[in-house]
């Protein structure tokens, strides 16, 4: 009985991850989708962060009332840097990068960022790496020059730049999770998640409303359903459904589940945006996801 029970655990577990990993990498498509209405970066990440606003907020809220502690002010400074030079920071950068570089690749080098983790952890607090974390970060940014120079077929120079971006979004999201990995034991997870959020999605909202003005109550009736649906199913959801996924099969099975992120991505981007897929593409895939699993199996 106990057996059945840790099989159906485990299922649900596995199925929690892969969804919260196909509907993050859906993400990608609906920025691209949404570009084609002539909207720009600023005003779509504006859009996404106000329908998530509320949804921190109230994590942040219930976090709060969950914890007797109160957050001190070291560690609420600490979740306000994270929150603006983390993830609103990532954020920008990576809606800008879409500008320039396909959906497939974007979701590529994001999923690089458990090798920047490792390197970072290496050069700021001296953690070692071992044989085999070096080759498999090896392997994966092999993987990544192959899939550049696929991209660099279709978007020409602006590969370049654009993927600069989107790097520096992968790195900057790198730092919030150094980060946060220090501030969540003493803070939690929902008051870290909903306050530092909370935080980046005002900043973007002041942002906005300091260079864009009141543009975003008149944009196209589409723009606003995949701004909601970035928000609810790129945004909102998968931060839960990993989560939980996570508490029920641990870290090492989901890393290997969550690969399944840039293929999803490849995939839907042929299917609603037309992208090509190649033998080029699909090699530089192959060799990222290896290595970037390997990282998170040895570090799980």
């Amino acid at each position: 009985m106990f057996q059945k029970a840790s099989r159906e655990e485990g299922l649900v577990g596995a199925s929690l991850v892969f969804l919260a990993a196909a509907a993050f990498s859906a993400k990608a498509v609906m920025i691209k989708l949404a570009y084609r209405y002539d909207v720009d970066a600023i005003t779509l990440l504006a859009l996404r962060m106000a329908f998530s606003l509320p949804f921190f907020a109230v994590m942040a809220a219930y976090g709060e009332a969950r914890t007797e502690s109160r957050v001190s002010r070291g560690d609420a400074a600490k979740i306000m840097f994270l929150g603006l030079g983390g993830f609103y920071l990532s954020a920008l950068l990576d809606f800008m990068g879409l500008l320039y570089v396909s959906a497939g690749f974007e979701r590529l080098i994001l999923f690089l960022y458990p090798t920047i983790v490792v390197l970072i952890s290496a050069v700021w607090f001296g953690q070692r790496i071992t044989k085999t974390v070096a080759a498999s970060l090896a392997l994966s940014y092999v993987g990544v020059l192959l899939a550049l120079s696929n991209e660099a077929r279709f978007y020409g120079k602006d590969a370049l730049y654009g993927a600069a971006l989107v790097f520096g979004c992968a790195f900057t999201y790198a730092v919030y999770l150094v980060g946060a990995d220090r501030v969540i034991p003493r803070a939690g997870t929902l008051r870290f998640t909903g306050y530092a959020m909370t935080v980046s999605c005002a900043a973007v909202l002041t942002q906005y409303g300091l260079t864009r003005g009141g543009g975003i109550f008149r944009l196209p009736a589409p723009v606003y359903r995949l701004g909601l649906l970035m928000a609810l199913v790129s945004t909102v959801l998968p931060v839960l459904l990993m989560s939980e996924g996570m508490r029920r099969i641990g870290a090492g099975k989901t890393a290997i589940i969550s690969s399944v992120g840039p293929v999803f991505t490849i995939l839907t981007a042929y299917v609603f945006l037309g992208e090509k897929i190649t033998a080029l593409q699909m090699a530089g895939t192959a060799l990222i996801i290896a290595g970037v699993v390997s990282v998170k199996e040895s570090r799980a």
